[in-house]
């Protein structure tokens, strides 16, 4: 018997609120690779990790808000926890893998296919271990061509989100990423739903109730989502994160100076008012110097 799959139970609520988490993992994570691969420092592992684990949290909290959209009309669903956290760490773990290798070894095309490959593998295998986890009185089963396609739209999202961690530069660009890379997951996650079908189990008590999806995960969420809006902070108080590179021109900290104009080397224009009284007094003096020594030797040879 095939049981009524409806992924849809809230309406719109859970597949935006999913896509917003969505959104706001990437683009941290995206933010803090960029982070790591252009600013080199004894830090750099560390926005690493923090890049990893806000990916990683941000795709899996929302596969699982999703989730509680999630319901077979013929049986209560519930979720093993050991499985659901265990695919929380695999998620981690692999999109670790991934940007670790494209902090490290440089940004070549080779370096990017392999590290988005991997995060998008981490990104499947977090989807299809999160649907292991799910317990009912039945059996899931899934059409292999539209499993196949989900990890495609992985891979290539991963891919494009870890080319634009290297290559787009500025808060607005970045920010477009992060949206992009939300629809990619949110669409690898969808796409991998229309895979299932579900196999009822031939003696099923009708009459059975159990708690509903968003009762069971709404607290499995919490902290992944609380992880999330601290990291989000953070990023927030670094400006290279927010903002990027600082645009070259006038620099206060630095006294007037243009980006990338070693310190005493600018244009007369790049220099404050001080430093050019300064040089003024020095040219008149050494001209006064110069006069001086002319009026001396001419008038030693008799002139």
């Amino acid at each position: 018997m095939q049981g009524t799959v409806d992924g849809f139970g809230y309406g719109l609520v859970t597949p935006v609120a999913a896509y917003l988490m969505a959104c706001l993992g990437g683009a941290l994570g995206l933010r803090c690779t960029t982070r790591s691969v252009r600013h080199h420092g004894r830090f750099k592992a560390g926005w690493l990790a923090l890049g990893a684990t806000a990916i990683g949290s941000g795709i899996w909290t929302m596969h699982f808000i999703a989730m509680m959209g999630f319901t077979v009309e013929e049986a209560p669903i519930s979720y093993h926890r050991p499985t659901t956290y265990a695919s929380l760490a695999v998620a981690v773990v692999m999109v670790g893998i991934g940007i670790f290798i494209v902090g490290h070894r440089g940004t070549s095309v080779m370096v990017l296919v392999t590290g988005g490959t991997l995060t998008g593998l981490g990104i499947a295998s977090m989807h299809y271990l999160g649907m292991a986890g799910m317990r009912l009185r039945g059996t899931l089963e899934y059409d292999t061509l539209t499993v196949a396609l989900s990890v495609v739209i992985a891979v290539v999202a991963a891919t494009a989100a870890l080319w634009a961690a290297v290559s787009v530069h500025g808060f607005l660009a970045s920010l477009g990423a992060g949206l992009t890379m939300g629809i990619a997951v949110s669409g690898m996650h969808y796409v991998g739903m229309a895979a299932v079908s579900v196999h009822l189990h031939p003696v099923i008590d009708l009459t059975a109730a159990g708690e509903s999806p968003a009762g069971l995960l709404a607290p499995v969420l919490v902290g992944p989502a609380v992880f999330l809006l601290l990291a989000a902070v953070v990023v927030m108080f670094d400006p290279l994160l927010v903002l990027g590179e600082p645009e070259r021109g006038w620099s206060a900290r630095d006294g007037g100076r243009r980006a990338g104009v070693p310190a005493g080397r600018g244009t007369v224009s790049s220099r404050r008012p001080a430093a050019w009284a300064a040089d003024r007094d020095l040219a008149r003096g050494r001209a006064r110097d110069r006069y001086r020594r002319r009026r001396l030797t001419g008038r030693a040879d008799g002139r």
